[in-house]
């Protein structure tokens, strides 16, 4: 998952309305308003945590796909592959996500190799963490190496790929269903070529397997004019709920949603418009309710090291980047933790992720967390909650954008589908 982080909604409705009046007609934006209000009120009080019937599990006994939240324990797994890993073309959605330190990275190696020697150690530490995976008794799946370098081109651009070793951004699993996001950057067009072996054996095996809509992404789909010169510029543009994804057509990665049995959690990011959001709350209902929350953030782009459940009624929340409906949260009785500061060197390149990766933890289960090797202010945060921490060092898999959830995309989990705020 894509872990970009110099990287919060608001009231960001009227902004998104706008936008496709101007393009779409009256009509048009009269739906996107009501829409975006229904979805919006689920943060507007504690009440839209109240079940109005009574959730069943519509799971097969069989079946090899079941999962409803992020703790449970976890019994089957797919972690991703560096391997064949590309730089993403600079264009404006790249640009939009990353730090700008960066950007002159980007400009060089654009549709090139990351650095090689880095790029065998991410490969091997990868290749350690599953091994320490299936030594806690969980069944791991890799997707198939592509050769990422491959120009390709639609009717609306051209681009190269990226990779395949974030799962987590492309794949979501809810209850017994395989969910293929419809991902924002151009990079990333073909990245679900990787993953269709697998999701076609789950799929025979009994799994629900749905493709969002497949956008376009045409140049409408973006602000190709987006004016971000400094962090107080991205700043600025989050708090007006002005983003580089418009509302052109739906868009979203799955890492932008955290699930929690009945109620799922997404955030309007760089990457995840208001329409896409829409649809996955249609999809999605009236099993599941989705709520959009927002965080002090210059640039959100993926949830999961701002806000990350990791227990029935425990959360971490990322200090620099408070969530505006955290009240919501603590009324229903939720503990709300603050982590201690990462403690990865600054002269360690994060290209597409920052420091807080620390907090992207993976729940084995309610006492077992796979945490980074190195970040020891917060193994011992966890050991004080009673959570035995397996430790895994993944340094320089983080450069490539993200920690252990990232990395993975969790299938199975010894659960049942329940409501945490009823």
């Amino acid at each position: 998952m894509l872990r970009v982080r110099c990287f919060r909604g608001g009231s960001r409705g009227a902004e998104a309305a706008h936008y496709i009046a101007s393009r779409l007609g009256r009509v048009f934006t009269g739906w996107v308003q009501r829409s975006f209000q229904s979805t919006q009120a689920a943060t507007a009080s504690q009440n839209t945590f109240a079940a109005d019937d009574k959730a069943t599990s519509p799971v097969p006994k069989d079946c090899l796909v079941c999962s409803y939240n992020e703790w449970d324990p976890l019994e089957e797994v797919i972690v991703g592959r560096a391997e064949n890993a590309c730089v993403p073309p600079f264009s404006v959605e790249v640009k939009a996500n990353t730090y700008e330190k960066y950007w002159g990275f980007y400009q060089k190696y654009g549709g090139q190799s990351f650095p090689k020697d880095h790029l065998k150690k991410a490969i091997a530490e990868i290749e350690e963490m599953c091994n320490i995976l299936k030594r806690e008794g969980v069944i791991v799946k890799r997707p198939d190496p592509i050769d990422w370098s491959v120009k390709y081109k639609t009717p609306d651009f051209e681009s190269t790929g990226m990779y395949a070793a974030m799962p987590r951004d492309i794949l979501l699993v809810v209850g017994n269903e395989i969910i293929e996001a419809p991902m924002a950057w151009r990079a990333r067009f073909f990245e679900y070529r990787a993953y269709r072996r697998i999701i076609k054996d789950y799929f025979n095996q009994g799994a629900k397997w749905t493709a969002a809509p497949k956008p376009t992404m045409a140049d409408e789909l973006y602000d190709q004019d987006y004016p971000i010169l400094s962090v107080e510029d991205r700043h600025k543009l989050a708090a007006q709920g002005k983003f580089v994804t418009t509302e052109f057509e739906p868009c979203f990665d799955a890492a932008d949603f955290i699930r929690a049995g009945r109620d799922i959690f997404v955030q309007r990011s760089q990457v995840t418009n208001y329409m896409g959001i829409e649809w996955m709350r249609r999809h999605l209902a009236p099993d599941y309710r989705v709520h959009v929350i927002s965080f002090k953030d210059p640039n959100p782009m993926h949830i999961d090291a701002t806000f990350n459940i990791i227990g029935p009624g425990l959360v971490l929340s990322n200090p620099d980047r408070p969530c505006h409906q955290i009240e919501l949260f603590k009324k229903a009785g939720w503990t709300v933790i603050q982590p201690p500061v990462p403690l990865i060197p600054d002269d360690h390149p994060l290209w597409m992720s920052s420091k807080w990766l620390s907090m992207n933890v993976l729940m084995l289960d309610e006492k077992r967390v796979m945490v980074d090797a190195n970040e020891t202010s917060i193994q011992k945060m966890f050991e004080n909650l009673g959570i035995s921490t397996i430790k895994v060092n993944i340094r320089h898999a983080n450069s490539l954008g993200g920690g252990f959830h990232c990395w993975t995309c969790d299938i199975r989990r010894r659960g049942t589908l329940q409501s945490y705020f009823d």
